[in-house]
């Protein structure tokens, strides 16, 4: 494969929405339910609920259902969002190429691929962690499981594993996502069927879901951002799409299918564990915060026995096992298609002449991930945790700039229809607002020192590594500026075509 950045195709029609390109990746290799599986592995539906269920308890009591329906509004408007621009620029960019395409290579580089690219990291830093914790608790070394040296050397090495297998495509890493994921919801629906057939356990009612029963914004908006993190990481199935068998559809249906399924499934469970565990203080309580940051652990033995538990341990396990995997699968891919329309180094374009997966962006990505949670480890515990925390922010920042992105970019064809207006404009740009509601009232409630772990000059630890990583990304994007000027030069149309071209021999 040779590698020609000032090769650009005579035929491109300057304006035209960027095709399809030839990057080197093998097309039809994943259908519709291979995509939903990557989309929900990628949430890590067991851990993420595992994590968070039981803070949102803690934030509004047993409007906790509310909260995931409140949470999954804007999830869903997004999801629109995603869907049309999948339609109109099937790219493995993604993100990216939307937000250049709209807004140019400004925002494109810097909230299309730096945001994404700085909270996939902190998520990682978490999955690596969890996933190793749980896998030296099953298998009996529980001291080890205590030891944060023993637990960031085994999550360094299970994510050197989760790099090979991604480095060797998407058929063998499809494959091991329908184990893992069928293995998660089984966990899920098992341990949520006990909970309601339970004697005792309180029967779910509607006021549970009442959207007008939060008491104040704070409360509400922090609630909203918990779950956002639980939603998140549908997005990196539509990183496959030039490799969909059919690609401008196959994606946007797969996004819209893997949300509903998290929504039933987060639903089930929260109703379930509400019901029986109630949200008191004490004991198994929902709002016990030493049963805050894995309610699941702390409900399995009392409702399938100690056996069992331990199915649900490893379901948690492997949660975070397959989300590191899909993170490791998409990013590679959005690395390769920067590369391919000249915002990155040549060496991201590089495809494995056997497996036709980017195997340096790849790479690249897991280790700059085990640098990440090495650093992080080292600065201090707490401060990975509030990493951790400011996930929710780097969210709401992208997402949202992606549904506005939708609204621009249609803006002169939502007259076509009334399909076109309801799903490219208004949906869209009310999920964007949401979002970057939520991102305004968070980032406010952030700054005050109590909030997380760490705190600096009075400054919350949270707010200064979800603000201060978007900031970063300035100097970032200005030295990227210095080496690919033509991509920032050609603006909006820098996506237009791809300025790398590959010839297969």
């Amino acid at each position: 494969m040779t590698l020609n950045p000032h090769d650009i195709d005579s035929g491109a029609r300057v304006g035209a929405p960027p095709a399809s390109v030839g990057k080197g990746l093998r097309s039809g290799t994943v259908g519709l339910l291979g995509a939903v599986a990557l989309g929900l592995s990628s949430t890590a539906p067991a851990y993420s609920i595992a994590v968070t269920l039981g803070l949102v308890t803690m934030t509004v009591g047993q409007l906790a259902p509310a909260a995931l329906v409140i949470g999954f509004v804007p999830i869903l408007f997004t999801a629109f969002a995603f869907r049309e621009l999948n339609r109109d620029m099937p790219d493995c960019g993604t993100t990216f190429v939307w937000n250049t395409r709209a807004f140019g290579p400004w925002t494109g580089w810097l909230i299309g691929s730096w945001v994404p690219t700085v909270a996939s990291l902190f998520a990682m830093t978490a999955l690596a962690q969890v996933s190793a914790t749980y896998l030296l608790s099953i298998v009996g070394l529980d001291g080890l499981a205590g030891d944060g040296t023993a637990v960031t050397v085994t999550g360094l090495v299970l994510l050197a594993g989760a790099t090979v297998l991604a480095r060797r495509g998407l058929q063998i890493a499809t494959a091991v996502q329908y184990a893992l994921l069928g293995l998660q919801l089984l966990a899920l629906f098992g341990i949520g069927f006990a909970a309601f057939t339970r004697p005792g356990a309180a029967t779910p009612a509607l006021s549970w879901i009442n959207p007008f029963a939060f008491q104040g914004a704070g409360p509400f908006a922090e609630s909203v951002l918990l779950c956002l993190f639980i939603y998140w990481g549908w997005d990196a199935l539509i990183t496959v799409n030039e490799e969909s068998s059919d690609a401008d559809r196959v994606p946007g249906r797969a996004v819209l299918i893997s949300t509903f399924v998290l929504l039933a499934s987060y639903l089930f469970t929260a109703f379930a564990a509400v019901g029986y565990a109630g949200i008191g203080t004490t004991g198994i309580g929902l709002g016990n915060p030493a049963n805050a940051t894995d309610f699941l652990s702390t409900l399995a033995p009392s409702l399938v026995g100690n056996a069992l538990a331990t199915v649900v341990q490893l379901a948690v396990c492997v949660s975070a096992l397959s989300a590191m995997l899909t993170c490791l699968v998409g990013s590679g891919r959005g690395y390769l298609s920067m590369t391919a329309h000249g915002a990155m180094p040549e060496a991201f374009a590089r495809i494995h002449p056997r497996y036709r997966t980017p195997t340096v962006g790849t790479v690249f990505f897991g280790a700059a991930t085990a640098v990440t949670l090495v650093v992080l480890k080292l600065a201090s515990p707490r401060f990975l945790g509030d990493a951790i925390l400011s996930i929710g922010l780097l969210i709401a920042c992208y997402y949202g700039a992606t549904a506005f992105a939708c609204v621009w970019h249609f803006r002169h064809r939502l007259r076509a229809s009334v399909r076109d207006l309801l799903f490219k404009g208004v949906l869209p740009l009310l999920g964007g607002l949401m979002m970057l509601a939520a991102f305004a009232r968070s980032a406010y409630d952030m700054v005050a020192p109590d909030y997380g772990s760490t705190s600096f000059h009075g400054v919350g630890g949270v707010f200064l590594l979800g603000i201060g990583s978007i900031v970063l990304g300035v100097p970032v994007v200005l030295l990227v500026r210095h080496h690919f000027p033509r991509f920032f030069r050609e603006g909006k149309t820098s996506v237009v075509q791809p300025t790398v071209n590959e010839s297969r021999s």
